[in-house]
């Protein structure tokens, strides 16, 4: 039986290490969450740790103000 486009897409996204730049808890660090393959990507350039800088900051201000999710825009335009 074949998988559901969703599923494939699902299975595809819990077998990426996803992981903050620091590698610690976002809890302790209010850092995003990020597939590591992303991070080292961004972490290259100076553009992509301007991006990364500024997708935690909205992270942070997200987080003071009680919210769960934030919309930093590191998956924007991602097939998804």
């Amino acid at each position: 039986m074949a998988l559901k486009k969703s599923q494939v897409s699902l299975r595809r996204w819990t077998k990426q290490k996803w992981r903050t730049p620091s590698g610690k808890k976002s809890s302790e660090t209010g850092e995003v969450y990020a597939p590591a393959a992303t991070i080292k990507k961004l972490k290259s350039t100076s553009a992509g740790k301007k991006k990364l800088a500024a997708a935690t900051k909205k992270k942070r201000e997200a987080t003071r103000k009680g919210k769960q999710h934030a919309s930093h825009g590191l998956h924007k335009g991602k097939k998804r």
